[in-house]
């Protein structure tokens, strides 16, 4: 029972995920442009060993191109084929409250037309076996050594992506792996937003992995911002209590961290608000002001 129950909040964090149940688009017309962000581009990476060609969604800071020399900190973030306006439209506002930095926002996605994106984030955001119903999954080990091996190296070389300032961020499953990221390779990235992670994964399999590095005592040097639902499905929310209740016992030398449940919102609706202040906080150290508006 509980593994079905298990199986069924991810089938439903797929099905929620916005534009999951959207009607058929109206059919383009050439009367009406569409509707595109502004300093964005999508880049597709070259079929990797697996098989598996990337779409990556990449907006770009207001100065990009006043200085070529330029190097910017950027931020990862799973799923980006749903969550990238989300982040934009927060990163765009914020830098103009001068409480970010500039920075490279490269929404992680899949190359291809009629792609069920269920079935393929289930695939390479999952550290562990699913249920049988999710489908092939337990291939995160793969998606991280695409990420280290092919995506980092392409934003550095092609788009002046900062290496001391790298960051990741996602949501139920995709926050599941940025957890998963932190322990696996903690220096890759210096900050993780991990909002409404998928914790209870296998029984709690990632705090197991907690506990297991902090009990090699190495550092993690980065900074964690973890959120949850209010509404989430009980058994959802009470994996991630679990885990925000152990960050203060695992002492990890280094990491700093803050966790919120966000009042009166199901699954999905935490998005928006984990991400702003996701950002906020890991991006504090290189943030312009913080505090109350200056004059």
């Amino acid at each position: 029972m509980k593994r079905f129950a298990l199986t069924v909040s991810f089938v439903l964090a797929a099905l929620q995920a916005p534009g999951a149940w959207a009607a058929d688009p109206a059919p383009a017309s050439t009367s009406y442009p569409p509707h595109t962000i502004s300093n964005s581009q999508l880049r597709v990476l070259p079929r990797n060993a697996d098989g598996r060609s990337y779409q990556l969604h990449i907006h770009l800071p207001a100065s990009f191109g006043k200085d070529a020399k330029r190097r910017y900190p950027v931020l990862y973030v799973t799923d980006g084929y749903w969550d990238f306006p989300t982040v934009v439209a927060s990163y765009d506002n914020m830098v103009y409250d001068k409480v970010l930095p500039e920075f490279i926002v490269v929404g992680l996605g899949y190359a291809g037309e009629g792609l069920d994106f269920g079935q393929l984030r289930t695939w390479e955001l999952s550290p562990v076996r699913l249920g049988p119903q999710d489908g092939d999954s337990g291939h995160a080990d793969k998606f991280l050594a695409t990420l280290e091996r092919e995506i980092i190296p392409f934003m550095e070389r092609e788009y002046r992506a900062d290496p001391a300032h790298r960051m990741l961020a996602g949501s139920s499953l995709g926050g599941l792996f940025t957890l998963y990221a932190m322990y696996r390779k903690p220096a890759l990235f210096e900050g993780y937003i991990a909002a409404s992670p998928a914790v209870v994964a296998d029984g709690d399999w990632i705090i197991g992995q907690a506990k297991a590095h902090a009990a090699t005592g190495k550092p993690i040097n980065a900074r964690l911002y973890v959120t949850g639902a209010e509404y989430e499905w009980p058994a959802f929310l009470a994996g991630i209590k679990r885990y925000q209740a152990l960050l203060p016992e695992l002492k990890h030398p280094g990491l700093v961290w803050q966790s919120r449940i966000i009042d009166g919102e199901r699954h999905a609706g935490t998005k928006a608000e984990s991400y702003a202040r996701g950002m906020r906080f890991v991006f504090e150290p290189l943030a312009p002001e913080t505090g109350p508006s200056k004059d």
